[in-house]
């Protein structure tokens, strides 16, 4: 005959409900109730559903992905590419757009470490969090600086950074922006900024960075790049840290009778296939989204594994071609 709970209550020698706590893994149990409760099971070899089997192994197979938000395009792909993995891989997964509120950020960490979730991938910007405290937490980062354990996925930025600021001087361009996140900011994307401000200062000219915090509106974006064309009128070229700020400044410098080429040099960083597809004509530096997503996974189920794992992995960028700059 097929065990039922009560044979497991009776054998612990705990209620039903101590037996279905430690199963749904609700409400605090000593140690010692969760171990005799399991090795009942064991002795009477019981099979719980499939949601307490996964507690029973401690495993729920879900992992968690949090992105600033996948309304931009470049997080919207790379969660795609990401979930289709993982889901080939067996697991679940759950998405947050952390929006860059420090609090939610704190509430997935939260999930992780009362093991609702396996595992936790992040590209989101939130600074000094409590919760990243601990060492060898299954969390791998994307693009982002967590802490000096967790593992950062990232783009050779530097490299792109100097990829499109040659690009722009081998046009004739000397008078060239370029757009980034604010410098208090230490992200990866960082090196974006770096490689234009050295690539400018080798070629004995004046690096001018306009800063755009992440968290702005469209319309708040649009303000600042109407300011960037009064600020510096005489600009002859504009390198913006994505590609949806490319996109805008192209909107925005055809409002004021600026032509792209001819009167003004545009080029994106990203390189999504949405924008590609959009924007054909954006000349581009493309991350490889793909290779970034199954590289965090490899490195997530290493760290899963108690596997040990480097601090950074980097991969290649490319120029993708276009007639904007």
């Amino acid at each position: 005959m097929e065990p039922k709970l009560e044979d497991v209550a009776k054998l612990a020698n705990v209620s039903k409900t101590t037996v279905s706590r430690v199963l749904n893994n609700r409400g605090y149990l000593s140690q010692k109730t969760i171990d005799r409760v399991y090795q009942a099971m064991k002795e009477l070899n019981y099979q719980p559903n499939a949601v307490a089997r996964q507690l029973y192994k401690k495993q729920t197979d879900i992992i968690g992905l949090l992105f600033p938000t996948v309304a931009n395009p470049f997080f919207g792909e790379l969660t795609e590419e990401l979930e289709k993995r993982l889901y080939d891989e067996g697991y679940k997964v759950i998405v947050g757009n952390s929006m860059n509120n420090a609090k939610k950020e704190a509430d997935y960490l939260n999930q992780l470490l009362s093991k609702q979730v396996d595992g936790l991938i992040v590209g989101t910007h939130n600074q000094g969090i409590e919760e990243y405290k601990y060492e060898k937490l299954p969390i791998v980062a994307i693009d982002r600086n967590v802490n000096k354990d967790i593992p950062i996925i990232e783009s050779d930025n530097y490299h792109g950074g100097v990829l499109a600021t040659k690009r722009l001087l081998a046009s004739g361009a000397r008078k060239i922006v370029h757009t980034n996140g604010p410098a208090s900011l230490e992200t990866p994307a960082k090196k974006r900024r770096i490689a234009y401000e050295d690539t400018m200062k080798e070629h004995h000219l004046t690096p001018i960075t306009v800063e755009i915090d992440f968290n702005i509106s469209y319309d708040e974006k649009k303000a600042v790049f109407h300011q960037l064309f009064e600020d510096y009128p005489d600009v002859e070229a504009i390198f913006a840290s994505n590609d949806v700020d490319a996109a805008l400044i192209m909107q925005i410098a055809s409002e004021q009778g600026r032509r792209v080429p001819e009167d003004l040099l545009v080029i994106g960083y990203d390189g999504t296939k949405i924008i590609q597809n959009i924007f054909p004509n954006l000349t581009t530096i493309v991350q490889p989204i793909e290779q970034m997503a199954m590289t965090a996974i490899d490195v997530l189920q290493k760290r899963l594994k108690n596997e040990t794992t480097d601090r950074e992995y980097l991969l290649p960028v490319s120029l993708k071609e276009g007639t904007s700059g």
